[in-house]
């Protein structure tokens, strides 16, 4: 079935992040859950006649590239940095994913919460529990959403969220075989971070990372001051924190890090030469007090960079209340980050990092038709900010007074999945 949706429409493309593609008066044509055409209406109407019209800035679906699934219920949790944080808050919620009947709940929530603020792609971390991962992978295939995820490696963790080694790769080959290939589901081996694993463990990932190269490795990186400290004093042999990965062939070009803010410009380097990437999480850098992200470093250094909400610690599921912070985080360091390079990190950015580029992000010819409806007149305020504006200025608004009621409607593969109701 073919369906033409005419709109204002915005992309950046995944090989020119310095570009942007606009049609003021667009037509995107799908068919059976993929873009076979894009242009300007006028050039299109006469081979396509039937169409819906869009009230709105038509952009690419947002992907997420870090999100904590089972920290939904401690956002907003008072009064700690990160690894205090983490056994006060985090830890103790986390326990209860042993129950899959809770899982599935927040994972219902979790997700529908994504499609209300238009994130359509996810890179998502569940808990130590194998059941955490179904829970999400079911729900994610049953809403056609396409999300990566892996069950937590963290022998060294908490009572109650402990593996072993051979238990943490059993469940994870196992998780491997059970959701390979189905819907728009992809695996991510998730060592916790550096203090979680013991040294076999995190070799064992390596290893599990190098058995099956159509996985990707997902953990964090360099986030809190504290954190680095720990883990210089765990690995005194390591020239810093990335180090301490690179040792147990963590660090490659499917190695995606959140975080980054305190890394040495040896780190960087390195970043560079895998072709590992980035995610940035400037709403839970601040809320941790963690520190700003270094864009200016990781340019010149040529990392490649996405956008994470990284809720629980996050608090907003808005990608773009996220993109507005990182614009936040940018200048206080006195770089600037434009609203079309912003875009392009919660878009296309985010796709490249999780190697789903060749799929979605850009609303190219090809890709899935996974796309949001802006509506720049969703509060007073907006209006009157956007009334007249040009595109940048409306965009930049967006971002920065913009949050889910800005979201009108959210479509995956061409059908709608969410829609604001009045």
């Amino acid at each position: 079935m073919i369906r033409a949706y005419r709109a204002e429409l915005l992309s950046v493309p995944h090989d020119a992040p310095d570009a942007v593609r606009h049609e003021p008066d667009g037509l995107l044509v799908v068919e059976d859950g993929v873009v076979i055409a894009r242009g300007a209406y006028p050039d299109l109407a006469d081979k396509y006649p039937d169409v819906e019209m869009l009230p709105g800035l038509v952009v690419p679906g947002f992907i997420d590239a870090h999100v904590h699934y089972p920290q939904t219920d401690r956002i907003a949790s008072y009064g700690e940095q990160l690894l205090d944080w983490l056994d006060k808050h985090i830890f103790p919620a986390e326990k209860a994913f042993a129950d899959k009947a809770h899982a599935d709940a927040v994972a219902a929530f979790f997700l529908d919460e994504l499609l209300r603020n238009g994130t359509t792609s996810a890179l998502v971390y569940p808990t130590v529990h194998e059941q955490s991962v179904d829970a999400l992978f079911e729900a994610a295939l049953e809403r056609r959403m396409r999300i990566v995820s892996g069950k937590v490696l963290m022998d060294l963790g908490p009572e109650g969220l402990q593996d072993t080694v051979a238990s943490g790769r059993a469940e994870t080959e196992a998780l491997i075989r059970r959701w390979r290939g189905r819907g728009r589901l992809g695996y991510a081996v998730t060592p916790r971070f550096a203090l979680a694993s013991s040294d076999a463990q995190l070799a064992d990932a390596g290893a599990l990372l190098a058995k099956h190269p159509d996985v990707l490795m997902h953990t964090h990186l360099s986030e809190n001051v504290h954190e680095v400290a720990a883990v210089a004093a765990r690995f005194p042999d390591s020239a810093d924190y990335l180090d301490a990965y690179d040792r147990f062939g963590l660090v490659t070009p499917r190695s995606v890090f959140a975080h980054g803010i305190h890394l040495s410009d040896r780190a960087c380097t390195r970043l560079h030469e895998s072709g590992a990437g980035v995610a940035v999480c400037p709403s839970s850098n601040l809320f941790l007090g963690s520190g700003h992200f270094n864009f200016g470093q990781a340019d010149r250094h040529a990392l490649r960079l996405g956008l994470g909400t990284d809720v629980g610690a996050g608090t907003s599921f808005s990608m773009l209340r996220t993109a507005g912070l990182a614009y936040q985080a940018a200048l206080a360091r006195e770089d600037r980050l434009d609203p079309f390079r912003a875009l392009y990190l919660a878009t296309a950015g985010s796709a490249s990092l999780l190697h789903i580029a060749d799929r979605v992000g850009a609303l190219e010819v090809g890709q899935e038709a996974d796309f949001v409806v802006l509506d720049s007149a969703a509060t007073p305020l907006m209006e009157r900010r956007t009334e007249g504006a040009d595109l940048a200025t409306r965009l930049f608004a967006l971002q920065i007074l913009g949050d889910e009621r800005a979201i009108s409607r959210t479509y995956l593969l061409g059908e709608c999945a969410y829609k604001r109701t009045p």
